[in-house]
């Protein structure tokens, strides 16, 4: 089932509706966007876990989600 803004929102909180948008795109999961927003908020902590780096739509997101904070206001 693909995410709405509204469960774009529940994850990250308020967003930039371009961002809401491309991750909407990605057809990724509820799940994989939050998996996504873990790592790009504690990348350190997961790897320290012994987790995997992410892959396929959690990468993507992952990438989204940096690139969305290093804009400049």
């Amino acid at each position: 089932m693909t995410m709405t803004s509204h469960d774009v929102v529940a994850v990250l909180g308020p967003a930039d509706k371009t961002l809401v948008a491309e991750i909407i795109a990605t057809g990724a999961s509820q799940a994989e966007l939050a998996e996504a927003f873990a790592w790009a908020n504690n990348d350190e902590a997961l790897v320290g876990e012994g987790r995997h780096l992410p892959t396929g739509r959690v990468a993507a997101l992952v990438d989204l989600l940096r690139s969305d904070e290093e804009e400049p206001d």
